[in-house]
């Protein structure tokens, strides 16, 4: 290659690109392979087509530098390695794809015009930081390899615009790789990419921060360690004692995770209490799950000083995306505060590959079926076997197939489902939009309501005052918004013309003098055709029915009742509902619950959670269902007052096999290790279940609330009384 294209700096560089590509690949790719690339970049180079990029950077240097690191980092491929390389001669015109295919052959050429057709919307002034854009380049990329190879690329434009001389170039950089790129490389598995993307675009956007983060983290991997090794030691052993199946994992925060958590608990450095952290999997049962995990937390907080205030129980109330977890703050030696998360397997799998739990923890939004599909291509990037581009190649990659992503004029992202029209997209941006719509202009070209759009069309609408929503417009539309607007439209259009046609009714009979009764009107209509009232002032405000044939038909339904009468109509109060539960001792006064009493509707009240063991008290619902209370349930005392009538007599047949929900109240002394003892004795007394624990302190004394799930009073009783006899606790009660 003629080396007068580069700077010094850029030949000693090429050189060990080249050596070191060449001792990577010389397995994958024959040397007849990496003679035609060479030849064609020096060629194109000599001729003056691979000018430096709008950051100065050269092509050759930086494509080299992009598919070492993919061989460093994800596979050596000689696919994926040729496409990178050539990328830069077929986007400046210089080889055509035609010329690919004859040099390199199908699977290179589709890789380049990935690379080709994502380059284009760049040229779309979109905002890259919208959560679509992301589900638009990879409709457009086609085949994953691209977007892996755009991952490389940018962390290799991110390691050399450190202190360069255009600012808003570097932050516009770092802030496409931290929101777009980074959150890709996270869905990939390729984890060690994702972690320095991100933090080198809060190197690009916040030096100062990470500057004083990175000095503070000085300390040795060694020594890091070590102390991890010295604080997972007294774990380990009381883990086997206990006779736990488990994995412990140690590690310590990147600089940019640290910093998300110091904006978010608003503290320095300092503050941070989860610097370190440490994972405990549990192999459990999966009915022990829970149980296990609290075992193992009264293990951690027996041999640790825990942070109360910094408890996070997501096993018994799950986050909103399936993530549930154990996580408390301890204290190590050297006053070192260390998060621990406790979970089992299954927990784990879901956090870490079911449905994206885990990047949807972190903050990353994402649906389950890009989920689904991102998390087979990590599992095979993970298993590093030699085939493993070839399987990735092979793997359905139309991801988004059932949905078109359209730019407005301003370069926002809107996501409609396949099929959708101009006036799906104009209902999307607002329904006085769609409501006034008459067309769209689309990449210059004025086009009808009933566009099917495409992706990556740029799409503006069209409207006009006068125009209004139509019956027919249900045809070109597939979005539920879009449908439900029309509707609602052409039905309050409909009704304004039902009211006119009432008030012309109505004028017409003053005139006559005669009243008007809207019964005899219902019967009226009937006999004329009309299903409903507003069908038939409808009817009568489009002309379709003459007035004057409706005031005969009217006098004439008059006459019919004045001659046979009218049927008696029935008071509502006087229709009784009889309902009966019968047992063999009281056939009239009693109902009897349980799990052995078939064809009786009936559901606990929440608002009082009956236990087996209870004296408890029916009450019939709206809906017929019988509602359980407490006896002395306070909603039972308002109900009883105002309908006495649909109380009934409850007693419970036998003990139901299924726990209930209970909530105590306990109050006692401030005291370390006092909610691990609380937390053992309801672990060590049998057929009862932790369910959730929330505890305030307030200066030397505490008030927590516990829903236990447990299955009669009497256990109830003697939970209450052995946790009365705990060192500390003052005071335990049931939550009426």
């Amino acid at each position: 290659m003629e080396m007068t294209y580069f700077t010094a700096d850029e030949r000693r560089l090429m050189l060990r690109l080249t050596r070191e590509l060449i001792g990577r690949l010389r397995h994958v790719m024959t040397h007849d392979d990496m003679r035609r690339v060479w030849d064609t970049l020096s060629v194109a180079a000599a001729g003056g087509h691979l000018d430096r990029d709008m950051g100065g950077f050269n092509p050759i240097v930086r494509q080299a530098s992009t598919a070492l690191l993919l061989c460093q980092n994800v596979v050596a491929d000689r696919n994926l390695t040729i496409a990178t390389m050539i990328y830069p001669v077929c986007h400046t015109r210089f080889m055509t794809m035609k010329q690919v295919n004859e040099q390199w052959g199908d699977d290179v050429t589709q890789l380049v015009h990935g690379l080709m057709e994502v380059s284009r919307l760049y040229g779309r002034q979109a905002a890259v930081v919208d959560q679509n854009f992301q589900k638009l380049l990879l409709s457009f990329a086609h085949d994953i390899r691209v977007i892996i190879i755009m991952i490389a690329d940018r962390l290799v434009m991110m390691r050399n615009i450190n202190h360069h001389p255009d600012e808003q170039m570097v932050h516009d950089i770092s802030l496409e790789s931290r929101y777009l790129y980074a959150p890709l490389a996270h869905r990939l598995g390729l984890y060690q990419l994702k972690t320095e993307l991100e933090d080198l675009s809060l190197k690009y956007l916040n030096r100062r921060v990470y500057t004083q983060i990175a000095d503070k983290l000085k300390e040795t991997k060694q020594q890091r360690e070590a102390y991890v090794a010295d604080f997972v030691k007294p774990i380990r052993d009381a883990l086997d004692q206990a006779g736990l199946r488990y994995e412990m994992k140690g590690r310590t925060k990147s600089i940019n995770s640290i910093w998300n958590k110091m904006k978010k608990q608003g503290v320095d450095l300092n503050g941070i209490y989860d610097l370190f952290a440490i994972r405990i999997i549990l192999d459990s049962e999966p009915d022990q799950e829970k149980k296990d995990c609290w075992v193992a937390y009264s293990i951690v907080t027996d041999i640790y000083k825990a942070n109360i205030a910094r408890l996070r129980d997501w096993i018994t109330m799950p986050k909103s995306n399936g993530y549930e977890s154990l996580h408390i703050t301890v204290q190590g030696k050297e006053d070192k505060w260390v998060e621990v998360q406790i979970r089992t397997r299954r927990m784990d799998e879901v956090a870490e590959r079911g449905l994206a739990a885990h990047w949807k923890y972190k903050g990353i939004k994402s649906e389950a079926g890009l989920d689904v599909w991102m998390n087979s291509v990590r599992e095979v990037l993970e298993a590093g076997s030699d085939g493993q581009m070839e399987m990735i190649r092979n793997m359905h990659t139309n991801l988004y197939d059932t949905e078109v992503f359209v730019f407005t004029p301003r370069g926002d992202l809107i996501q409609l489902p396949l099929g959708a029209s101009v006036l799906d997209f104009a209902y999307a941006v607002h329904t006085n939009v769609g409501r006034h719509c008459v067309g769209a202009r689309i990449d210059g070209k004025n086009q009808r309501l009933n566009y099917k759009l495409r992706n990556g069309d740029t799409v503006e609408v069209l409207t006009a005052s006068t125009q209004t929503p139509k019956q027919d417009w249900l045809n070109y539309v597939v979005t539920s918004k879009a449908r439900n607007k029309i509707r609602q439209a052409v039905n309050e259009a409909r009704q304004h013309r039902a009211e006119m046609g009432k008030e012309l009714l109505q004028r017409r009979f003053k005139n006559r003098k005669i009243d008007l009764d809207e019964a005899t009107i219902s019967r009226m209509l009937k006999r004329m055709g009309f299903k409903t009232l507003t069908d038939f002032y409808v009817a009568l405000h489009d002309e379709q029915i003459d007035i004057n044939d409706v005031i005969g038909h009217y006098e004439a339904q008059l006459q019919r009742q004045e001659e046979g009468g009218a049927a008696p109509q029935g008071a509502a109060q006087n229709f009784v509902l009889h309902q009966r539960a019968e047992t063999s001792d009281n056939p009239d006064d009693i109902l009897v619950i349980g799990d052995n009493v078939k064809g009786i509707n009936y559901r606990l009240s929440r608002c009082c959670n009956p236990i087996y063991g209870d004296k408890i008290v029916g009450f019939v619902a709206s809906d017929g269902a019988i509602k359980v209370h407490r006896a002395d349930c306070r909603n039972l005392r308002h109900l009883r007052s105002r309908y006495p009538y649909r109380i009934i007599r409850t007693a419970w047949s036998g003990k139901i096999g299924a726990q209930f929900a209970a909530t105590l109240r306990v109050v006692g002394k401030d005291d370390i290790g006092i909610v691990s003892n609380i937390t053992s004795v309801i672990n060590k007394l049998g057929d009862t279940q932790l369910r959730s624990i929330s505890i305030q302190s307030n200066g030397a004394t505490f008030e927590g609330f516990l829903v236990i799930g447990i299955s009669s009073t009497a256990l109830l009783d003697e939970l209450i009384q052995k946790l009365q006899n705990l060192r500390g606790v003052r005071l335990v009660e049931r939550r009426k």
